[in-house]
Protein backbone atom coordinates (compact mmCIF):
# COMPACT_ATOMS: atom_id res chain seq x y z
CA UNK A 1 0.00 0.00 0.00
CA UNK A 2 1.35 3.44 -0.95
CA UNK A 3 0.22 7.06 -0.69
CA UNK A 4 -1.12 8.78 -3.79
CA UNK A 5 -1.69 12.54 -4.18
CA UNK A 6 -4.05 13.83 -6.85
CA UNK A 7 -4.49 17.59 -6.86
CA UNK A 8 -5.13 20.90 -8.53
CA UNK A 9 -3.72 24.18 -7.26
CA UNK A 10 -2.86 27.72 -8.26
CA UNK A 11 0.33 26.26 -9.73
CA UNK A 12 -1.39 23.84 -12.09
CA UNK A 13 -4.76 25.36 -12.93
CA UNK A 14 -6.33 28.77 -13.56
CA UNK A 15 -8.81 30.07 -11.01
CA UNK A 16 -11.71 29.30 -13.38
CA UNK A 17 -10.82 25.59 -13.26
CA UNK A 18 -10.28 25.64 -9.50
CA UNK A 19 -13.74 27.15 -9.14
CA UNK A 20 -15.32 24.26 -11.01
CA UNK A 21 -13.40 21.69 -8.99
CA UNK A 22 -13.89 23.44 -5.63
CA UNK A 23 -15.35 21.32 -2.84
CA UNK A 24 -17.44 23.07 -0.18
CA UNK A 25 -17.37 21.91 3.43
CA UNK A 26 -20.56 19.81 3.38
CA UNK A 27 -19.45 17.99 0.21
CA UNK A 28 -16.05 16.89 1.52
CA UNK A 29 -17.40 14.01 3.61
CA UNK A 30 -19.54 12.84 0.70
CA UNK A 31 -16.58 12.71 -1.69
CA UNK A 32 -14.40 11.00 0.91
CA UNK A 33 -17.03 8.30 1.27
CA UNK A 34 -17.23 7.83 -2.51
CA UNK A 35 -13.46 7.48 -2.80
CA UNK A 36 -12.94 5.09 0.11
CA UNK A 37 -15.61 2.80 -1.35
CA UNK A 38 -13.65 2.53 -4.59
CA UNK A 39 -11.81 -0.69 -5.39
CA UNK A 40 -8.24 0.48 -4.90
CA UNK A 41 -8.56 3.07 -2.09
CA UNK A 42 -8.37 2.08 1.59
CA UNK A 43 -7.80 5.49 3.25
CA UNK A 44 -8.39 9.03 2.01
CA UNK A 45 -8.16 12.66 3.11
CA UNK A 46 -9.00 15.86 1.19
CA UNK A 47 -7.35 19.26 1.59
CA UNK A 48 -9.59 21.96 0.11
CA UNK A 49 -8.54 25.62 0.40
CA UNK A 50 -9.00 28.84 -1.56
CA UNK A 51 -6.30 27.84 -4.02
CA UNK A 52 -5.99 24.05 -3.95
CA UNK A 53 -7.96 20.82 -3.95
CA UNK A 54 -5.81 17.82 -3.05
CA UNK A 55 -6.68 14.21 -2.33
CA UNK A 56 -4.33 12.06 -0.25
CA UNK A 57 -5.20 8.38 -0.64
CA UNK A 58 -3.69 5.09 0.45
CA UNK A 59 -3.99 2.80 -2.57
CA UNK A 60 -3.02 -0.76 -3.46
CA UNK A 61 -2.09 0.13 -7.05
CA UNK A 62 -0.98 3.37 -8.68
CA UNK A 63 -3.06 3.28 -11.86
CA UNK A 64 -6.13 1.82 -10.17
CA UNK A 65 -6.00 4.37 -7.33
CA UNK A 66 -5.48 7.25 -9.75
CA UNK A 67 -8.47 6.15 -11.81
CA UNK A 68 -10.69 5.83 -8.72
CA UNK A 69 -9.82 9.25 -7.31
CA UNK A 70 -9.91 11.04 -10.68
CA UNK A 71 -13.34 9.60 -11.49
CA UNK A 72 -14.82 11.08 -8.31
CA UNK A 73 -13.22 14.49 -8.91
CA UNK A 74 -14.43 14.45 -12.51
CA UNK A 75 -18.03 13.69 -11.50
CA UNK A 76 -18.01 16.35 -8.80
CA UNK A 77 -16.56 19.10 -11.01
CA UNK A 78 -18.63 18.21 -14.05
CA UNK A 79 -15.42 18.28 -16.09
CA UNK A 80 -14.66 15.44 -18.52
CA UNK A 81 -11.75 13.36 -17.29
CA UNK A 82 -9.58 14.37 -20.23
CA UNK A 83 -10.12 18.06 -19.46
CA UNK A 84 -9.51 17.61 -15.75
CA UNK A 85 -6.29 15.68 -16.40
CA UNK A 86 -4.78 18.70 -18.16
CA UNK A 87 -4.63 20.53 -14.82
CA UNK A 88 -4.06 17.70 -12.34
CA UNK A 89 -0.70 16.85 -10.76
CA UNK A 90 0.09 13.47 -9.23
CA UNK A 91 2.60 12.35 -6.60
CA UNK A 92 3.16 8.77 -5.47
CA UNK A 93 4.96 7.02 -2.61
CA UNK A 94 8.05 9.03 -1.54
CA UNK A 95 7.15 11.95 -3.79
CA UNK A 96 3.71 12.13 -2.14
CA UNK A 97 5.28 12.34 1.31
CA UNK A 98 7.67 15.11 0.30
CA UNK A 99 4.84 17.04 -1.37
CA UNK A 100 2.65 16.93 1.75
CA UNK A 101 5.54 18.06 3.93
CA UNK A 102 6.21 20.96 1.52
CA UNK A 103 2.53 21.91 1.61
CA UNK A 104 2.47 21.87 5.41
CA UNK A 105 5.55 24.12 5.48
CA UNK A 106 3.86 26.68 3.23
CA UNK A 107 6.37 26.08 0.42
CA UNK A 108 3.64 25.26 -2.09
CA UNK A 109 1.33 28.12 -1.11
CA UNK A 110 0.45 31.11 -3.27
CA UNK A 111 2.07 33.21 -0.54
CA UNK A 112 5.21 31.18 0.20
CA UNK A 113 5.59 30.54 3.91
CA UNK A 114 2.02 31.35 4.97
CA UNK A 115 1.15 29.54 8.18
CA UNK A 116 -2.60 29.30 7.61
CA UNK A 117 -2.11 26.03 5.73
CA UNK A 118 -1.30 24.25 8.99
CA UNK A 119 -4.78 24.95 10.35
CA UNK A 120 -6.32 23.92 7.04
CA UNK A 121 -4.38 20.66 7.04
CA UNK A 122 -5.40 19.98 10.63
CA UNK A 123 -9.03 20.60 9.70
CA UNK A 124 -8.75 18.30 6.65
CA UNK A 125 -7.42 15.51 8.84
CA UNK A 126 -10.18 16.03 11.44
CA UNK A 127 -12.86 15.88 8.73
CA UNK A 128 -11.46 12.66 7.26
CA UNK A 129 -11.01 11.14 10.69
CA UNK A 130 -14.58 12.03 11.61
CA UNK A 131 -15.75 10.45 8.35
CA UNK A 132 -13.95 7.22 9.16
CA UNK A 133 -11.66 7.38 6.12
CA UNK A 134 -8.35 7.69 8.00
CA UNK A 135 -6.39 4.60 8.99
CA UNK A 136 -2.97 4.09 10.46
CA UNK A 137 -1.02 5.11 7.36
CA UNK A 138 -2.71 8.49 6.83
CA UNK A 139 -2.85 9.17 10.56
CA UNK A 140 0.92 8.79 10.90
CA UNK A 141 1.61 10.75 7.73
CA UNK A 142 -0.71 13.64 8.58
CA UNK A 143 0.57 13.97 12.13
CA UNK A 144 4.17 13.97 10.94
CA UNK A 145 3.31 16.57 8.28
CA UNK A 146 1.87 18.84 10.96
CA UNK A 147 5.02 18.40 13.06
CA UNK A 148 7.23 19.18 10.06
CA UNK A 149 5.19 22.27 9.23
CA UNK A 150 5.48 23.57 12.79
CA UNK A 151 9.21 22.92 12.83
CA UNK A 152 9.77 24.73 9.53
CA UNK A 153 7.81 27.79 10.66
CA UNK A 154 9.55 27.82 14.05
CA UNK A 155 13.14 27.28 12.92
CA UNK A 156 13.58 28.88 9.48
CA UNK A 157 11.89 32.27 9.78
CA UNK A 158 9.99 31.56 6.58
CA UNK A 159 6.86 33.24 7.96
CA UNK A 160 8.53 36.18 9.73
CA UNK A 161 6.41 38.65 7.77
CA UNK A 162 3.23 36.77 8.67
CA UNK A 163 2.05 36.96 5.06
CA UNK A 164 -1.06 35.19 3.84
CA UNK A 165 -3.45 35.43 0.92
CA UNK A 166 -5.59 37.70 3.09
CA UNK A 167 -2.77 40.04 4.05
CA UNK A 168 -1.52 40.26 0.47
CA UNK A 169 -5.04 41.05 -0.79
CA UNK A 170 -5.32 43.82 1.78
CA UNK A 171 -1.98 45.22 0.64
CA UNK A 172 -3.49 45.62 -2.83
CA UNK A 173 -6.67 47.06 -1.32
CA UNK A 174 -4.65 49.68 0.56
CA UNK A 175 -2.90 50.67 -2.68
CA UNK A 176 -6.28 51.12 -4.35
CA UNK A 177 -7.32 53.46 -1.54
CA UNK A 178 -4.18 55.53 -1.91
CA UNK A 179 -2.14 54.42 1.05
CA UNK A 180 -3.01 52.27 4.03
CA UNK A 181 -6.10 50.94 5.79
CA UNK A 182 -5.80 52.99 8.96
CA UNK A 183 -9.06 54.73 9.76
CA UNK A 184 -11.01 52.88 7.07
CA UNK A 185 -14.43 51.32 7.48
CA UNK A 186 -14.50 47.66 6.42
CA UNK A 187 -17.30 45.26 5.55
CA UNK A 188 -16.48 41.59 5.98
CA UNK A 189 -18.70 39.10 4.14
CA UNK A 190 -18.21 35.69 5.73
CA UNK A 191 -17.47 34.70 9.33
CA UNK A 192 -15.54 31.45 8.86
CA UNK A 193 -11.84 30.78 9.33
CA UNK A 194 -10.84 33.05 6.45
CA UNK A 195 -13.19 35.76 7.71
CA UNK A 196 -11.61 35.57 11.17
CA UNK A 197 -8.17 35.95 9.64
CA UNK A 198 -9.34 38.92 7.58
CA UNK A 199 -10.81 40.57 10.68
CA UNK A 200 -7.50 40.14 12.50
CA UNK A 201 -5.54 41.72 9.64
CA UNK A 202 -8.00 44.61 9.32
CA UNK A 203 -7.82 45.20 13.05
CA UNK A 204 -4.01 45.23 13.03
CA UNK A 205 -4.06 47.54 10.00
CA UNK A 206 -5.96 50.11 12.06
CA UNK A 207 -9.46 49.86 10.58
CA UNK A 208 -11.81 52.26 12.35
CA UNK A 209 -14.79 49.90 12.20
CA UNK A 210 -15.48 46.36 10.97
CA UNK A 211 -18.97 45.22 10.02
CA UNK A 212 -19.38 41.42 9.82
CA UNK A 213 -22.14 40.13 7.55
CA UNK A 214 -22.97 36.46 7.30
CA UNK A 215 -25.87 34.16 6.45
CA UNK A 216 -25.71 32.91 10.03
CA UNK A 217 -26.25 35.88 12.33
CA UNK A 218 -24.88 33.92 15.28
CA UNK A 219 -21.49 33.39 13.68
CA UNK A 220 -21.36 37.02 12.57
CA UNK A 221 -22.11 38.19 16.10
CA UNK A 222 -19.44 35.92 17.54
CA UNK A 223 -16.73 37.25 15.20
CA UNK A 224 -17.85 40.86 15.74
CA UNK A 225 -17.74 40.39 19.51
CA UNK A 226 -14.26 38.85 19.31
CA UNK A 227 -13.01 41.73 17.17
CA UNK A 228 -14.56 44.31 19.47
CA UNK A 229 -12.86 42.58 22.38
CA UNK A 230 -9.51 43.57 20.87
CA UNK A 231 -10.55 47.22 20.79
CA UNK A 232 -11.84 47.69 17.24
CA UNK A 233 -15.49 48.80 17.00
CA UNK A 234 -17.46 46.01 15.31
CA UNK A 235 -21.03 45.21 14.41
CA UNK A 236 -22.78 42.18 12.99
CA UNK A 237 -25.59 41.68 10.52
CA UNK A 238 -26.97 39.51 7.76
CA UNK A 239 -26.32 39.71 4.03
CA UNK A 240 -29.54 41.64 3.55
CA UNK A 241 -27.75 44.70 4.95
CA UNK A 242 -24.90 44.56 2.41
CA UNK A 243 -26.02 47.43 0.13
CA UNK A 244 -26.64 49.76 3.07
CA UNK A 245 -23.31 48.94 4.72
CA UNK A 246 -21.33 49.33 1.47
CA UNK A 247 -22.66 52.87 1.05
CA UNK A 248 -20.32 54.07 3.79
CA UNK A 249 -17.51 51.49 3.53
CA UNK A 250 -13.99 51.84 2.15
CA UNK A 251 -13.12 48.17 1.74
CA UNK A 252 -15.05 44.93 1.49
CA UNK A 253 -13.56 41.45 1.98
CA UNK A 254 -15.64 38.50 0.76
CA UNK A 255 -14.61 34.99 1.79
CA UNK A 256 -17.62 32.78 2.42
CA UNK A 257 -16.64 29.43 0.93
CA UNK A 258 -20.09 29.19 -0.65
CA UNK A 259 -20.71 27.68 -4.08
CA UNK A 260 -22.04 30.45 -6.29
CA UNK A 261 -22.16 34.26 -6.26
CA UNK A 262 -22.81 35.87 -2.89
CA UNK A 263 -22.23 39.55 -3.75
CA UNK A 264 -24.35 40.51 -6.75
CA UNK A 265 -23.42 43.36 -9.10
CA UNK A 266 -26.79 45.04 -8.58
CA UNK A 267 -26.24 45.21 -4.82
CA UNK A 268 -22.83 46.85 -5.17
CA UNK A 269 -24.11 49.14 -7.94
CA UNK A 270 -26.89 50.48 -5.73
CA UNK A 271 -24.33 51.27 -3.03
CA UNK A 272 -21.91 52.89 -5.50
CA UNK A 273 -24.69 55.20 -6.68
CA UNK A 274 -24.86 56.76 -3.20
CA UNK A 275 -21.10 57.12 -2.61
CA UNK A 276 -20.42 60.27 -4.63
CA UNK A 277 -17.42 58.77 -6.44
CA UNK A 278 -15.55 57.65 -3.29
CA UNK A 279 -13.26 54.66 -4.07
CA UNK A 280 -14.21 51.17 -2.88
CA UNK A 281 -11.74 48.29 -2.69
CA UNK A 282 -13.27 44.82 -2.98
CA UNK A 283 -11.24 41.75 -2.01
CA UNK A 284 -12.79 38.54 -3.34
CA UNK A 285 -11.04 35.59 -1.71
CA UNK A 286 -13.72 32.99 -2.31
CA UNK A 287 -13.25 29.84 -4.36
CA UNK A 288 -15.48 29.80 -6.32
CA UNK A 289 -15.57 33.59 -6.43
CA UNK A 290 -18.03 35.26 -4.08
CA UNK A 291 -18.28 38.52 -6.05
CA UNK A 292 -20.04 38.91 -9.39
CA UNK A 293 -17.42 39.53 -12.11
CA UNK A 294 -19.38 42.58 -13.26
CA UNK A 295 -18.54 44.46 -10.05
CA UNK A 296 -15.06 45.23 -11.40
CA UNK A 297 -16.60 47.38 -14.12
CA UNK A 298 -18.41 49.69 -11.69
CA UNK A 299 -17.00 53.23 -11.39
CA UNK A 300 -14.66 53.76 -8.46
CA UNK A 301 -14.49 50.05 -7.60
CA UNK A 302 -11.22 48.09 -7.58
CA UNK A 303 -11.53 44.32 -7.31
CA UNK A 304 -8.66 42.26 -5.91
CA UNK A 305 -9.28 38.56 -6.50
CA UNK A 306 -7.29 35.34 -6.57
CA UNK A 307 -6.48 35.80 -10.26
CA UNK A 308 -4.84 39.16 -9.60
CA UNK A 309 -2.99 37.80 -6.58
CA UNK A 310 -1.82 34.76 -8.53
CA UNK A 311 -0.37 37.01 -11.23
CA UNK A 312 1.41 39.29 -8.76
CA UNK A 313 2.75 36.67 -6.37
CA UNK A 314 3.98 34.24 -9.02
CA UNK A 315 7.11 36.38 -9.45
CA UNK A 316 7.95 36.56 -5.73
CA UNK A 317 11.59 36.02 -4.67
CA UNK A 318 12.64 32.92 -2.73
CA UNK A 319 15.17 33.87 -0.10
CA UNK A 320 17.50 32.10 2.31
CA UNK A 321 14.68 31.15 4.67
CA UNK A 322 12.86 29.36 1.86
CA UNK A 323 16.02 27.46 0.88
CA UNK A 324 16.46 26.38 4.50
CA UNK A 325 12.84 25.28 4.65
CA UNK A 326 13.20 23.26 1.46
CA UNK A 327 16.25 21.45 2.82
CA UNK A 328 14.51 20.74 6.11
CA UNK A 329 11.48 19.34 4.29
CA UNK A 330 13.71 17.12 2.13
CA UNK A 331 15.57 15.82 5.20
CA UNK A 332 12.35 15.17 7.09
CA UNK A 333 10.83 13.33 4.14
CA UNK A 334 13.86 11.08 3.79
CA UNK A 335 13.91 10.35 7.51
CA UNK A 336 10.19 9.54 7.50
CA UNK A 337 10.49 7.22 4.50
CA UNK A 338 13.51 5.47 6.03
CA UNK A 339 11.59 4.90 9.26
CA UNK A 340 8.61 3.56 7.31
CA UNK A 341 10.80 1.14 5.37
CA UNK A 342 12.48 0.00 8.57
CA UNK A 343 9.11 -0.54 10.26
CA UNK A 344 7.87 -2.49 7.24
CA UNK A 345 10.64 -5.09 7.67
CA UNK A 346 9.85 -5.72 11.36
CA UNK A 347 7.18 -8.39 10.68
CA UNK A 348 9.71 -10.27 8.54
CA UNK A 349 12.33 -10.16 11.31
CA UNK A 350 9.71 -11.29 13.82
CA UNK A 351 8.71 -14.17 11.56
CA UNK A 352 12.35 -15.22 11.16
CA UNK A 353 12.95 -15.32 14.89
CA UNK A 354 9.67 -17.12 15.46
CA UNK A 355 10.66 -19.69 12.84
CA UNK A 356 14.00 -20.26 14.58
CA UNK A 357 12.33 -20.52 18.00
CA UNK A 358 9.81 -23.07 16.74
CA UNK A 359 12.53 -25.16 15.13
CA UNK A 360 14.52 -25.18 18.38
CA UNK A 361 11.44 -26.15 20.39
CA UNK A 362 10.72 -29.01 17.99
CA UNK A 363 14.28 -30.34 18.20
CA UNK A 364 14.32 -30.15 22.00
CA UNK A 365 11.07 -32.09 22.10
CA UNK A 366 12.61 -34.69 19.79
CA UNK A 367 15.61 -34.86 22.10
CA UNK A 368 13.33 -35.45 25.10
CA UNK A 369 11.63 -38.28 23.24
CA UNK A 370 14.92 -39.95 22.30
CA UNK A 371 16.69 -39.40 25.64
CA UNK A 372 13.98 -39.33 28.31
CA UNK A 373 16.49 -40.12 31.05
CA UNK A 374 18.79 -37.21 30.20
CA UNK A 375 19.82 -35.25 33.29
CA UNK A 376 17.70 -32.08 33.71
CA UNK A 377 20.75 -29.86 34.14
CA UNK A 378 22.30 -31.20 30.96
CA UNK A 379 18.99 -30.74 29.10
CA UNK A 380 18.69 -27.12 30.29
CA UNK A 381 22.30 -26.29 29.45
CA UNK A 382 21.96 -27.90 26.04
CA UNK A 383 18.81 -25.86 25.38
CA UNK A 384 20.53 -22.62 26.39
CA UNK A 385 23.52 -23.45 24.21
CA UNK A 386 21.34 -24.11 21.17
CA UNK A 387 19.45 -20.86 21.65
CA UNK A 388 22.69 -18.90 22.04
CA UNK A 389 24.07 -20.35 18.85
CA UNK A 390 20.88 -19.56 16.95
CA UNK A 391 20.75 -16.02 18.36
CA UNK A 392 24.32 -15.42 17.25
CA UNK A 393 23.63 -16.80 13.79
CA UNK A 394 20.57 -14.59 13.41
CA UNK A 395 22.01 -11.45 14.98
CA UNK A 396 23.95 -10.19 11.96
CA UNK A 397 21.22 -10.93 9.38
CA UNK A 398 18.53 -9.21 11.45
CA UNK A 399 20.66 -6.16 12.23
CA UNK A 400 21.72 -5.85 8.61
CA UNK A 401 18.23 -6.25 7.22
CA UNK A 402 16.97 -3.44 9.46
CA UNK A 403 19.83 -1.19 8.38
CA UNK A 404 19.44 -2.01 4.71
CA UNK A 405 15.67 -1.52 4.94
CA UNK A 406 16.22 2.19 5.57
CA UNK A 407 17.60 2.61 2.07
CA UNK A 408 15.61 3.10 -1.15
CA UNK A 409 15.79 -0.63 -1.97
CA UNK A 410 14.96 -1.76 1.55
CA UNK A 411 11.86 -3.73 0.63
CA UNK A 412 13.82 -5.96 -1.77
CA UNK A 413 16.06 -7.16 1.07
CA UNK A 414 13.06 -8.04 3.17
CA UNK A 415 11.56 -9.93 0.24
CA UNK A 416 14.82 -11.87 -0.20
CA UNK A 417 14.77 -12.84 3.46
CA UNK A 418 11.19 -14.04 3.19
CA UNK A 419 12.03 -16.11 0.13
CA UNK A 420 15.13 -17.70 1.69
CA UNK A 421 13.36 -18.75 4.87
CA UNK A 422 9.86 -19.24 3.40
CA UNK A 423 8.43 -16.70 5.86
CA UNK A 424 4.95 -15.26 6.11
CA UNK A 425 5.42 -11.85 7.83
CA UNK A 426 1.65 -11.36 8.06
CA UNK A 427 1.28 -14.45 10.24
CA UNK A 428 4.60 -14.98 12.05
CA UNK A 429 3.09 -17.57 14.36
CA UNK A 430 1.93 -19.77 11.49
CA UNK A 431 5.32 -21.19 10.55
CA UNK A 432 6.05 -24.74 9.62
CA UNK A 433 8.23 -26.63 12.08
CA UNK A 434 11.22 -28.24 10.41
CA UNK A 435 11.24 -31.98 10.77
CA UNK A 436 14.32 -34.22 10.86
CA UNK A 437 17.93 -33.31 10.18
CA UNK A 438 20.23 -31.35 12.40
CA UNK A 439 18.75 -27.97 13.35
CA UNK A 440 22.11 -26.28 13.76
CA UNK A 441 23.32 -27.49 10.40
CA UNK A 442 20.12 -26.23 8.74
CA UNK A 443 20.44 -22.79 10.30
CA UNK A 444 24.11 -22.61 9.42
CA UNK A 445 23.32 -23.40 5.77
CA UNK A 446 20.62 -20.71 5.65
CA UNK A 447 22.90 -18.23 7.37
CA UNK A 448 25.53 -18.91 4.70
CA UNK A 449 22.84 -18.23 2.06
CA UNK A 450 22.33 -14.75 3.46
CA UNK A 451 25.99 -13.80 3.17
Amino acid sequence: MSVLVVGLSHRSAPVEVLERAAVSGPDVAKLLDEMVRAEHVSEVMMLSTCNRIEVYAVVDAFHGGLADVSAVLSRHSGMPLAELTEHVYVHYAGSAVQHLFAVSAGLDSMVVGEAQILGQLRSAYATADGSGTVGRALHELAQQALRVGKRVHASTGIDTAGASVVSEALVDAARALGGDLAGTRAVLVGAGAMGSLAAAHLRRAGAAEIVVLNRSAERAEHLAATTAGFGTPSRAGTLDALAAELAGADVMVACTGAIGTVVERSVVASAVATRGGRPLAVCDLGLPRDVDAGVAALPGVTVVDLIALQARLSTGERGTAVAQAQQLVADEAQAYLAAQRSAAVTPTVTALRRRASDVIDAELLRLDAKLPDLDDRVREEFGRSVRRVVDKLLHTPTVQIKRLAEGPDGTSYAEALRELFELDPQAPAAVAIARGGDVLAALERRSEDLR
